[in-house]
């Protein structure tokens, strides 16, 4: 891996996420960034993490369920993280089906509704 330090700032920069949600992350156990003194530098690991916590953000994974992801790493390795991995998202895919069920349900609805006050008017 890269020698590569980021500080607290370029860190923000770089992820696009506000020095709250940094320090957030960071008060959750979620980042251990390397102190020296009052300034904090991030790692090739921490911007790992940092990837696979946006990208989990972004499945709409709960903070929690990623923090307890990245501790099956550190505790019991690949292998057991992989599978966790298959089974919170084969869970998240589920979910994610039925939001795209309700979504569907609730366009077909107003669609239906505009049209009926469309004909009405016209």
């Amino acid at each position: 891996m890269s020698d590569t330090r980021l500080s607290f700032k370029e860190m923000c920069a770089k992820f696009d996420v506000t020095p709250r949600t940094l320090r957030y992350y960071e008060y959750i156990e979620l980042l251990h960034p390397e102190k020296e003194g009052r300034s904090r530098f991030y790692g090739a690991k921490e911007l790992a993490r940092m990837t696979l916590i946006l990208r989990g953000r972004r499945f709409g994974f709960s903070l929690e369920d990623i923090r307890q992801w990245l501790l099956i790493y550190e505790n019991e390795g690949t292998t057991a993280q992989m599978q966790e991995w298959v089974a919170l998202a084969d869970r998240q895919l589920l979910e994610l089906a039925e939001q795209r069920r309700q979504l569907e349900e609730t366009i077909t609805e107003l669609q239906t509704l505009r049209d009926d006050t469309a004909k009405t008017l016209g």
